[in-house]
């Protein structure tokens, strides 16, 4: 018979409907197959009828599910699809809804001929009937079969797939289906069986099925019918279904990892979800499950990615509130090290992982909370897990303050505004870390001699005397920065460019460098990875519409009382810290605030990089903390005899010039002064870099 139809349609005009095809819509053969596929009688008929459908929506060009006498036994043959797992016609009934799928992504109004309304009393029967045993079942039958589109109206409703309730891999509990459908009487309801038969296969033994399945899900989230979306998400256990096996797979992991495992791990792609052990020569316990669980996340954040505005943020609060707080939470709040650790070292790996902006937020909002007004010291019960993780950069175990600060630094790099705004900036935003100074006619910052009127000049304090050639800006550095007039105005808010960036390179007094006695140690690598990393960050910040000049001191409401916040606080204080912590700690504090540095905003420019800006009493900034550690610095340096030659080695052993050898006395202090040198190199680049890309047309 299809081979028939096929030539029929080959020998005819486009479009045209020839005598047989005509024959096969009036005299409803497709019904009749349908009759005889689901009484499966004879033997394999389903299976028989199953492949015809499939072949004849595939190989017959003009569109056929229009028609009533088609969408409607397909409406119903899509309802014997799923129904038993391991089912002998799993392999033909995902084709078919395949297939199905595909004709839908290639006209989407179709859909709603799939969206079937069902009345008040076939929803109550159907919830309260439907057996574990046979999910679903009686509401199946006694859903309305008229096929017709829906009206618009019909938009709110409930989880009618009730057999997802029952799935095994479950952890939060059933929909209460009697609460359901009282709450919802006076709605009229929807059945979206093609997801329902989907979510089913999803669950099958046999990953190809189940992957299939998946890409039949992705394809139907990604419709852009409204009203498919919204019945998407609120009458199908679709959000459910995504939660529960995640949360499944979550708690099947070893409750010990090593982070390092969990950060390299390869092969994570929802669709290439294989692994053996034999094959694997790096193995460790828990990978194949750390697979599975990354694997999933990856499938869930794609398909959020690919969906409807509608439903990707249905889906994205449900992993939000079902994972995330019901699961991940307590992990992270518990007082196990352990524990702690392998939870932030899997949340650190999900926040590199995450790619849709709508997860993005809702882990985000997660994280963070959703507050935007300036911090104070008090409002801790406002967000206890950003409080919590944010102290956990302070953490006794180095291992966890490491992890925690390496979740904050890529956190940073994902674009979304709110990370930076509720970390940072919504503390900076009045500048009232500044002390006003009305200005006056002859307290101009004009440029005198070379000179900027009224600044600081560092090179006459006594840290920083007897400067050596190498630590000063060399010529071609100046040569970019803007010519110096005796009428130059600081009308950007800026102090000349080589002054910040001599302040920063002089901060490290003399004896306490080592690197212009190691070659290849210099500015040029930290300039060109500012200015790739300041280009990319731009690219991120470009759409949050960010002022390109500090807020008006006049505007500013000075007199409210500055907290730096939170997060600030605790990266100030470990760099206050840096002469007395483990290396890898301080390599990790110093690339934070590099990173935030980096951001081309002019109050964090202000507040990070501006060594000139005049604080108010009690206010630090980062240039501040850094002289208090220098100030130790010198003072410790007295009572360490071949303090420079000891620096030396302790260098050349870092970068493997030199092999390891005796321990070296006050090794800590040492390993601090050499990051603390090239952590002041950095941000003179980083100043260098943004006012150079400022002051370009």
């Amino acid at each position: 018979m299809l081979d028939i139809l096929v030539q029929e349609e080959n020998e005819r005009e486009s479009g045209e409907t020839g005598p047989c095809m005509e024959y096969l819509l009036h005299h409803k053969v497709l019904e009749t197959l349908y009759t005889l596929g689901k009484a499966d009688c004879p033997p394999g008929m389903k299976q028989q009828v199953l492949v015809f459908y499939t072949k004849l929506l595939g190989r017959i060009r003009q569109p056929l599910l229009p028609h009533i006498n088609v969408h409607r036994p397909v409406q119903k043959l899509i309802r014997l699809c799923g129904e038993v797992l391991a089912n002998p016609t799993e392999n033909e009934e995902i084709q078919f809804l395949c297939i199905v799928c595909a004709k839908l992504k290639q006209d989407p109004y179709l859909v709603n001929f799939f969206l079937e309304n069902k009345s008040k009393a076939s929803q109550s029967v159907g919830y309260t009937n439907s057996a574990p045993g046979a999910p679903g079942s009686t509401q199946q039958e006694m859903v309305d079969d008229t096929g017709q589109p829906v009206p618009p109206g019909a938009e709110r409703s409930v989880g009618a797939n009730a057999e997802l309730g029952s799935d095994p891999v479950s952890s939060s509990g059933d929909l209460n289906p009697s609460a359901t459908s009282e709450a919802s009487a006076n709605h009229i309801q929807q059945d979206y069986n093609l997801v329902n038969s989907l979510l089913n296969l999803t669950k099958s033994p046999d990953g190809r099925i189940a992957v299939k399945a998946c890409e039949g899900l992705m394809l139907l989230v990604s419709l852009p019918e409204v009203a498919a979306a919204k019945c998407l998400t609120q009458s199908t256990c679709l959000c459910q279904l995504l939660t529960d096996r995640l949360t499944s797979l979550y708690q099947a992991l070893p409750h010990s990892i090593d982070p390092l495992d969990i950060e390299t791990v390869e092969g994570i792609n929802w669709g290439l979800d294989s692994y053996s052990v034999k094959e694997d020569a790096s193995a460790f316990p828990g990978k194949r499950a750390l697979i599975s669980f990354l694997s999933w996340f990856d499938y869930c954040d794609q398909l959020i990615k690919e969906a409807h505005r509608i439903a990707a943020s249905a889906m994205a609060r449900s992993v939000r509130e079902r994972f995330l707080v019901g699961v991940m939470e307590p992990q992270l709040m518990q007082t196990s090290e352990i524990g702690i650790l392998t939870a932030t070292a899997l949340l650190h790996r999900i926040v590199r992982q995450v790619t849709s902006d709508s997860l993005l937020e809702q882990i985000v909002y997660f994280l963070l909370g959703e507050h935007r007004e300036p911090e104070t010291l008090r409002d801790v019960q406002k967000s206890p897990l950003r409080h919590r993780l944010i102290e956990h950069c302070n953490h006794i175990s180095d291992e966890i303050s490491i992890m925690t600060l390496r979740l904050f630094e890529h956190l940073l790099q994902k674009p979304s505004e709110h990370i930076l705004y509720n970390l940072v900036l919504r503390n900076l935003e009045e500048r009232n870390y500044t002390e006003y100074k009305p200005p006056c006619p002859e307290d101009r910052d004009i440029v005198e001699n070379g000179q900027i009127a009224g600044a600081v000049d560092l090179e006459e304090d006594p840290i920083f005397t007897g400067l050596s050639p190498e630590n000063t800006l060399s010529k071609e550095w100046l040569s970019a920065s803007p010519p110096i007039t005796p009428d130059h105005q600081r009308t950007d808010g800026k102090t000349e460019v080589h002054k910040i960036v001599n302040s920063f390179l002089c901060l490290v007094p003399d004896e306490a460098k080592s690197s212009y006695q190691v070659e290849g140690t210099g500015y040029d690598t930290y300039l060109r990875d500012a200015h790739r990393q300041f280009r990319e960050y731009c690219a991120i910040c470009l759409r949050w519409d960010w002022p390109g000049a500090a807020k008006a001191i006049e505007k500013c409401n000075l007199e409210a009382p500055f907290f730096e916040g939170h997060f600030l606080k605790v990266l100030f204080d470990r760099m206050g810290r840096i002469l007395d912590q483990p290396y890898d700690v301080n390599l990790q504090v110093t690339s934070v605030l590099s990173k935030l540095s980096l951001f081309p905003h002019p109050h964090i420019h202000e507040f990070l990089l501006d060594p000139y800006v005049n604080l108010a009493p009690g206010c630090r900034s980062l240039f501040s903390v850094i002289v208090r550690v220098v100030g130790d610095l010198m003072v410790r340096i007295q009572r360490i005899p071949e303090f420079t030659p000891k620096l030396l080695l302790v260098r050349k052993r870092l970068l493997g010039i030199e092999p390891d050898g005796p321990m070296v006395d006050h090794m800590t202090l040492l390993e601090g002064v050499i990051v603390l040198e090239e952590f002041c190199k950095e941000l003179a680049a980083i100043a260098f870099v943004k006012f150079h890309s400022s002051s370009s047309p």
